[in-house]
């Protein structure tokens, strides 16, 4: 029999920390309990990341929107907080590792549950190389002085992604430490950069607020509209400048049972992160496009923001920015990787993952699910190697990655509205008397965001969302049929935990005899 998971500090619940103790929901304590509520802030605001968001995406919302494309900020932020209350709400009641695998699984039924599993394991798989490809294609040519290539950028990432998994695989302790400091120079960073560009531009005069509501080389005609059947509408294409950006908020719930208190600190650190990220993005975009100068120009580089910051504040400053920007890329990719590396070892801990015997082992060593790590990183150099064929790498990678957690977000948000008149009680976090109004503005946004996904741009997104979900069909039926049905992926819970220390107990008492 497996050692008693209540023996040892690690699993003990105290008073301080009432709702951590995993045992509760059927596991045992594998992992050391040491993050704290900036640690889990962090992670929520490394994995957003504006400085990757914006950096990534706002060429391709010039091109498709203008610059006025950057008023659909505001909308995805509340939108998203609106979610990520919801999730917080969730983290609340289970806070376990997995976040809406555990939730799909357990306030609905197992089925659903391994299907959100397998869709936040494709998303993740993705983002991660969306993240640091960004580093390679348009941060790192402007910094070091290169011209970017598709293939220097797919070395630049493979080797990024190795780094990260080094230390994902080697140190939990170590990957938030570098987190903690990449997310604090990325906060002073972005608010002293925000500062400089306005007050430089003001100086020099060259802040021009017809830019905010200037539409640029996009036709004025339309630009308001819906679109048609496989064409959307100017400005609804640049809610994805905030819908790719604004994501992965979630990943703090992910690291549940390595936090302390983590029913009270999880949905706060979800909720900050947004917060914080919308406030100092949107700032951080009417800065950039007020000093875009001529925005149809700007449009047809591949590194507008570097651009306007080298302009701007000349090379000097300009350089030490953008240094910030790469660390703060970097510290976004290495917490998307953990975070895919939780998920696959919580869905391997319940034998759910294919190869989950492998995959679930945690390192005594380094107190890490090490093999877990490795498989990540295969997976994205594999991902990596394709979409680098492709002519607009990264557009198709973020579009993808934008796409899959609506999806995700939106399963999860439907199953709060159906359960939320049977849900486990909160141990740390509820939503009150705002939880009408917070479930009405996330299902309006997300419906709003998903219907975007019908433009015909999308196509290589929604084959990829296919594939995945075709390989992710083919194991599940596998899963069933192994299992004898779906009764077979029950979940454990605390009955078996109860089970098995009545166990203890009693043998504890023949000895005794």
């Amino acid at each position: 029999m497996q050692n008693n998971p209540l023996n040892g500090t690690q699993a003990s619940a105290s008073a301080a920390d009432q709702g951590s103790n995993v045992a509760d929901f059927g596991y045992k304590q594998e992992m050391k309990r040491g993050t704290g509520r900036f640690a889990s802030f962090a992670v929520a605001f490394a994995f957003v990341s504006i400085a990757t968001g914006i950096f990534t995406t706002y060429g391709a919302v010039l091109n498709s929107s203008g610059p006025a494309g950057i008023w659909t900020w505001p909308i995805v932020t509340i939108g998203q907080l609106m979610v990520a209350f919801i999730f917080g709400s969730l983290a609340a009641r289970i806070p376990v590792t997995g976040y809406s695998y555990q939730w799909m699984s357990r306030l609905a039924n197992p089925v659903l549950g391994w299907i959100m599993g397998w869709m936040s394991f494709t998303f993740l798989a993705i983002v991660v190389v969306a993240v640091d490809y960004t580093i390679a294609s348009t941060v790192l040519p402007v910094l070091l002085g290169y011209t970017g290539t598709p293939a220097n950028a797919w070395l630049i990432t493979a080797i990024v992604i190795l780094l990260q998994a080094l230390l994902v695989a080697f140190s939990t302790k170590w990957t938030e430490r570098v987190n903690n400091w990449a997310v604090s120079a990325e906060l002073i960073g972005m608010v002293l950069l925000v500062v400089l560009l306005f007050v430089v531009g003001f100086a020099a005069k060259e802040l021009n607020v017809g830019n905010l509501f200037s539409t640029g080389a996009i036709p004025a005609d339309g630009y308001m509209g819906f679109g048609t059947l496989t064409e959307v509408g100017p400005w609804m294409m640049g809610t994805l400048l905030g819908a790719f950006t604004m994501v992965g908020f979630e990943s703090a719930a992910n690291l549940a049972e390595e936090t302390k208190e983590p029913a009270r600190v999880v949905p706060r650190a979800m909720a900050q992160a947004v917060i914080a990220s919308g406030t100092l993005g949107f700032l951080f975009l009417i800065a950039i496009t007020m000093l875009a100068g001529d925005p149809a120009s700007l449009a047809e580089s591949g590194t507008p923001v570097a651009d306007v910051i080298n302009r701007v504040l000349g090379p000097v400053i300009g350089t030490a920015l953008l240094v910030m920007v790469v660390v703060a890329i970097f510290a976004c990719g290495m917490v998307i990787l953990m975070t895919a590396v939780r998920l696959v070892w919580a869905m391997s801990r319940d034998d759910r993952f294919p190869g989950h015997a492998q995959w679930r082992k945690v390192s005594p060593r380094h107190g890490t699910p090490t093999s877990a790590t490795w498989l990540m990183f295969t997976l994205a150099e594999l991902i990596l190697a394709v979409f680098a064929l492709q002519t607009d790498t990264l557009f198709s990678l973020f579009a993808a990655a934008t796409l899959l957690p609506a999806v995700i977000y939106a399963a999860t948000v439907l199953l709060y509205i159906v359960k939320r008149k049977s849900l486990p009680p909160s141990r740390g976090f509820t939503l009150g008397r705002f939880e009408l109004p917070v479930i009405i503005l996330a299902s309006t946004w997300l419906v709003f965001v998903l219907s975007i996904f019908r433009d015909a741009s999308f196509t290589g997104s929604w084959i990829y969302v296919a594939l995945m979900v075709g390989l992710g069909a083919i194991y599940l039926i596998f899963l069933l049929i192994k299992r004898g049905g779906p009764a077979g992926l029950a979940m454990p819970d605390m009955h078996s935990i109860d089970a098995e220390l009545d166990a203890d107990a009693k043998h504890t008492e023949g000895n005794r005899a």
